[in-house]
């Protein structure tokens, strides 16, 4: 390895997100508070509809569970999501109670497939959760008509989704119950840990509050910072601790002002790694719909038949040369608790399966230089040529 390791991922930090840190940490507030409300307040601003409410959350594994427990989910329920996501999307539910019903993608999109959760929908469903996919977004008019027939709840797993666009709007914005965003160390905006949950429904974002922090009917902000004494609070519900710290929120503040920075960036990248790497034996990543945003998240590229090696020796053979790969995802229906708790087999899922055997996520990440990027072209090209 003669040049430094190009590592999968890294995130831009820049000095307005140390300096308002460090105020933040200068200030004594260091939990949630007025930093975190302004995050709100700005990321709801960012979607462009005041209707909408954001609660901030420190993950969007949290804000997963606390939507579905907001909608109504329980035990004897069933929630209907792809099994080509990361676990958090389908744990959830179990933490709930409810059971867990995986099904196939889009072989074209590699997101959820429609037709699949309909055929899946029994009397116990509850509701769906949609992924969009490495930042395109999934098939959402198809999923929230039938959705809306079938009488169920729909949260967006939005964790890869931060700016796309759906039928010209912003994810985000939809017509679903809720939405969630992750700010994990590696999306396109980070605050470490963290993510945000939106909705248009006063009465969950009620029950999310509520919930985020204990079931508690005040929070420590609103708490101390009153002018008159406001020690008294009730305990209304057994709730949890998903509040995101006012450190965190510093961080968010100044991402999401870089946030169609980073987005250009992205774009450029992809429109790189596409004419790099397009006549090569692989299968690119699909663009976003006509007229809409691809967040590019992820660069998922996958094998086509005939390539000279497979999956696992090109990520063997990129490593050697010093540069990182992931591979997104292990499917569901392959991991040992949903494989052995649903009896589930991979000729379920033959597009997940497939897609699985034959994907790696290449590095994409705004830190990159042009030479980075035409370093990771030049290593595909060598390692599908030897």
């Amino acid at each position: 390895m003669s040049q430094p390791f190009l590592p999968f991922a890294l995130p831009e930090i820049g000095e307005d997100e140390i300096a308002e840190v460090v105020d933040t940490l200068r200030s004594g507030w260091v939990t949630t508070g007025p930093k975190t409300r302004r995050f709100e307040e700005a990321f709801t601003a960012f979607l462009g509809d005041p209707s909408i409410q954001s609660l901030a959350v420190n993950s969007a594994t949290a804000g997963l569970h606390l939507a579905l427990e907001a909608v109504g989910v329980g035990p004897g329920d069933e929630v209907i999501t792809t099994t080509h996501t990361f676990t958090a999307t389908a744990e959830v539910a179990r933490y709930l109670g409810a059971d867990v019903k995986l099904v196939d993608i889009d072989p074209a999109t590699l997101c959820i497939d429609v037709d699949a959760v309909e055929v899946a929908i029994t009397p116990r469903t509850k509701a769906v959760v949609p992924v969009h996919y490495a930042g395109r977004a999934a098939d959402m008019q198809r999923l929230l008509a039938m959705a809306a027939r079938r009488g169920l709840k729909v949260v967006e797993d939005a964790a890869h989704a931060l700016p796309t666009t759906c039928d010209g709007k912003l994810i985000g914005t939809l017509a679903s119950d809720a939405c969630v965003f992750s700010f994990y160390a590696n999306k396109t905006i980070t605050t470490g840990e963290g993510g945000m949950v939106v909705t248009r429904d006063t009465g969950l974002a009620e029950r999310m509050r509520v919930m985020r922090l204990h079931g508690m009917s005040r929070d420590a902000f609103d708490r101390f910072t009153a002018k008159v004494p406001s020690w008294y609070y009730e305990i209304v519900a057994p709730g949890y601790k998903y509040n995101l710290t006012d450190i965190a929120s510093a961080l968010g503040l100044h991402q999401l002002k870089r946030l169609p920075a980073f987005q250009q960036r992205r774009e450029q990248i992809a429109a790189r790694f596409h004419a790099g790497l397009r006549e090569l034996p692989v299968i690119l990543p699909p663009d976003a719909a006509p007229g809409d945003v691809h967040a590019w998240h992820l660069y998922v590229l996958r094998l086509a038949e005939g390539a000279s090696i497979g999956r696992d020796a090109l990520i063997e053979r990129l490593f050697a040369a010093g540069i990182g790969c992931s591979v997104h995802y292990i499917p569901l229906h392959l991991q040992p608790y949903w494989r052995d708790r649903y009896g589930l087999q991979a000729s379920d899922f033959p597009h997940s399966q497939r897609a699985y055997e034959s994907m790696l996520s290449l590095p994409l990440y705004t830190r990159m230089t042009d030479a980075d990027v035409q370093r990771v072209i030049a290593a595909v090209r060598s390692a599908l040529a030897a």
